[in-house]
């Protein structure tokens, strides 16, 4: 008995039902004879319905599951595929009995391009968010120049043979003052001040801009307090035994007697209840601003019983900026690793990296990791382009920066001006002129990127130097 087209469609209810189903559909006879093809089948490959019946799939499907179903009679469930690259299917395929007898196999498949770019999308916003997490940088930056020391006196917060203090932190935006209250976190559950489990609660007080709201999000509420009240619990209830991190506490001026309240009496009552709450937190306030000159000085006392200031990335030495800068490479390694188990490595041109490193960041190490970031964003290969590679390696040059974000510079006084002779130049900008002529760049492309970097040195002087310094 023979597996034919008009056995297949014994109702034209099933051609229709078929033909409008979401997904491809083949049916084959033993040998591999298209006996039926959907609509949607058809468009993948570009032809007409009519054209494939009678003609072997692989004309059509050169790796059809199919012809594998046709070989053991056993089905094989979603199998993924490749048609025509960067199209990707998924298939079911059965194989087709009739009275005991093998007739043939059907397949069942959709393209999954869209959902596979969707995953793609959402692994690339998931690494994105691990690199900006500041909780990410602990272990790697704690040993790192200005933070080793700062960090060693911030133990004393919580490791004092007196016992924990509230602090405040102090430094311009993107200085690390969210990481080092994290840090103080992390050690204080390492030396058991604090649980394992004990909170970590950061607000940004200038979202508070009605004190009344600051008073409920702070203390919390009972049903009934005021219309629409719900039983809610006040940010230092939520972090009863662990930290209260204040972030932008410059802003709280609308409710600095209710803090400094909390903080005195250790005692906390939600609003619109009569009774009171035993809290234990330890307070830690961060601003961009002095803290004396904004807060009631009462407040300021307790709050400042430890006080560290953060200074700016152009204050820090440039081995530290190295570190950092090393730091944030590997991090963005390691995030690859985590999210598509690739080995990425990736190398900076010795102009880049210096660039980087010379660059002036007014928001500082936040931003010195944001401008590393979208270096290797833009160097790095489409996700569509990576196939079934495991490990790949890319270059960040020039080209990759994005100089409209950041303003290059050397220190003042070595900074070459326009009619400064070519003998003063100063020994980096020299072994950069010299770096780039080494990779085949010709004077006027070398004046091209040092103004870019911020130096205004006509091509003509750099090929005297040249011709001086061979």
């Amino acid at each position: 008995m023979r597996f034919t087209k008009e056995m297949f469609f014994s109702s034209q209810i099933v051609h229709e039902v078929l033909n409008h189903a979401n997904s491809g559909i083949n049916v084959v006879d033993a040998q591999g004879i298209l006996v039926y093809v959907n609509d949607i089948s058809a468009n993948y490959v570009h032809h007409k319905r009519e054209d494939m019946v009678g003609r072997h799939i692989s004309e059509f499907y050169p790796v059809a599951v199919l012809l594998a179903v046709l070989e053991n009679h056993r089905p094989i469930l979603d199998k993924k595929i490749h048609l025509v690259p960067p199209n990707k299917y998924v298939v079911n395929s059965y194989p087709i009995f009739i009275d005991g007898t093998f007739m043939g196999a059907y397949s069942i498949f959709q393209d999954i391009q869209e959902i596979e770019q969707l995953n793609n999308k959402i692994k690339h916003l998931e690494m994105q968010v691990s690199l900006s997490k500041p909780e990410a940088d602990f272990q790697h930056v704690v040993h790192m120049g200005t933070m080793h020391d700062i960090f060693k006196q911030a133990k004393k917060i919580v490791g004092s043979l007196g016992g924990p203090r509230h602090s405040i932190i102090t430094g311009e935006s993107g200085t690390g003052k969210t990481m080092l209250a994290n840090l103080i976190y992390t050690y204080a559950k390492q030396i058991g001040v604090i649980g394992q489990n004990a909170p970590f609660i950061e607000i940004n007080c200038a979202q508070f801009t009605n004190p009344d709201i600051a008073a409920m999000e702070i203390f919390g509420s009972v049903e009934g307090a005021y219309t629409g009240s719900k039983k809610k619990k006040g940010l230092f209830e939520q972090a009863n035994g662990g930290i209260l991190f204040l972030d932008e506490a410059h802003t709280i001026e609308n409710y600095q007697s209710l803090l400094l309240k909390a903080i005195e009496s250790g005692k906390i009552r939600r609003i619109g209840d009569t009774r009171e709450i035993e809290i234990n937190v330890i307070v830690i306030a961060a601003s961009t601003k002095n803290l004396h000159e904004v807060l009631l000085p009462e407040l300021y006392q307790r709050l400042g019983q430890y006080e560290m200031h953060l200074p700016a990335l152009r204050e820090r030495s440039l081995t530290e900026k190295e570190n950092l800068f090393r730091h944030f490479v590997q991090r963005y390694e390691n995030a690859v690793w985590e999210a598509r188990h690739i080995r990425y490595h990736v190398i900076f041109t010795p102009e880049a990296k210096h660039a980087i490193l010379n660059a002036v960041y007014p928001r500082n190490i936040r931003q010195m990791r944001d401008v590393i970031n979208y270096s290797i964003d833009a160097s790095s290969p489409l996700i569509e382009d990576i196939g079934e590679k495991t490990e790949i390696t890319t270059v960040v040059g020039m080209e990759h920066i994005p100089f409209e974000s950041t303003e290059q510079v050397e220190p003042p006084v070595t900074t070459p001006q326009p009619n400064t002779p070519i003998h003063k130049i100063s020994a980096q900008t020299a072994q950069f002129i010299q770096e780039q002529h080494a990779m085949g760049e010709g004077p006027r492309k070398i004046a091209r990127k040092l103004e870019a970097m911020g130096f205004d040195i006509p091509y003509y002087k750099i090929a005297y130097f040249l011709k001086k310094n061979p």
